[in-house]
């Protein structure tokens, strides 16, 4: 299951990046969710990065993705609309310019790559593909990726069940984990396929899988749980509540959980002159 909020796959006619009190809502613990998001694979890095290239990291956050691209020897600008994140990024070290990647100013800036983790579903899929198209030098990549989780078995209906409990009105549940967690993820790769092909400036896209695990204690779950989109605009009550039984059922396997990601990537290289 994507750590996207079923909420937002799910809103009829409206498209995640017209959500903007959604997308933005991370920001309201932005140190949380720095310390709590899991990172992506060295996998995936080893096969974007050129030490010394040009990185643009679309809708940065507080600079995970930035952070592990310049400890493989890359020089990388965010771009990022919340300013509360973008103030976290820069604490740690990482240059962010305040925007939307659609309204976004280059002002003649050129990059190797342009990346974005976790973020390009907040963002046009056809406008970003044709603002990606314009900073990135004949050859540059695009790639979009997400980390999709699949809880083990001996969770997932516990999970499932605090959620039907605490949210019995809300489309957030965790019944696709029992299922096929990579299917939810289509309709997110499909657009930005699209919005790449539509450029007509990039070579046929590629999609990347990287499977890794990630063991997580009680407390590092339940530190988590709350930068989950769904979740970051629950009443107090009503998540203490959520990370109550969460929590309760994590004590019963022994207190933690190894997790199964899979990071996807949506990937394509400038081939032709932006017109």
């Amino acid at each position: 299951m994507p750590t996207l909020p079923p909420e937002r796959q799910r809103s009829p006619g409206t498209e995640a990046h017209q959500l903007r009190e959604a997308a933005e809502s991370f920001g309201s613990d932005a140190e949380r969710y720095d310390r709590a998001r899991p990172r992506y694979p060295d996998a995936l890095l080893d096969r974007l990065t050129t030490r010394g290239a040009r990185v643009l990291d679309v809708g940065c956050g507080t600079g995970i993705v930035a952070r592990q691209f310049r400890a493989a020897g890359c020089e990388v600008l965010g771009v990022e609309p919340d300013a509360r994140m973008a103030e976290v990024a820069r604490r740690l070290g990482v240059e962010v310019e305040v925007a939307t990647f659609e309204a976004w100013n280059p002002d003649g800036r050129e990059f190797d790559t342009v990346v974005a983790g976790q973020a390009w579903h907040w963002v046009d899929p056809v406008a970003g593909a044709a603002k990606a198209a314009e900073v990135l030098r004949p050859g540059g990549r695009l790639a979009a990726f997400w980390n999709v989780f699949q809880l083990p078995p001996e969770v997932v209906d516990a999970f499932a069940a605090v959620y039907r409990r605490v949210l019995p009105d809300s489309p957030f549940n965790l019944d696709a984990l029992t299922k096929q967690p990579l299917d939810g993820q289509q309709t997110l790769l499909v657009k930005a396929v699209d919005g790449i092909r539509g450029t007509g400036t990039f070579s046929e896209p590629e999609e990347w899988r990287h499977d890794w695990e990630w063991f997580y204690t009680r407390d590092a779950w339940l530190d988590q749980v709350p930068t989950h989109g769904a979740l970051t605009r629950l009443p107090p009550d009503k998540l203490a509540e959520i990370l109550e039984g969460i929590g309760a059922a994590i004590d019963t396997v022994g207190g933690g959980f190894t997790m199964r990601y899979t990071t996807v990537a949506v990937t394509a290289t400038r081939t032709a002159e932006v017109q």
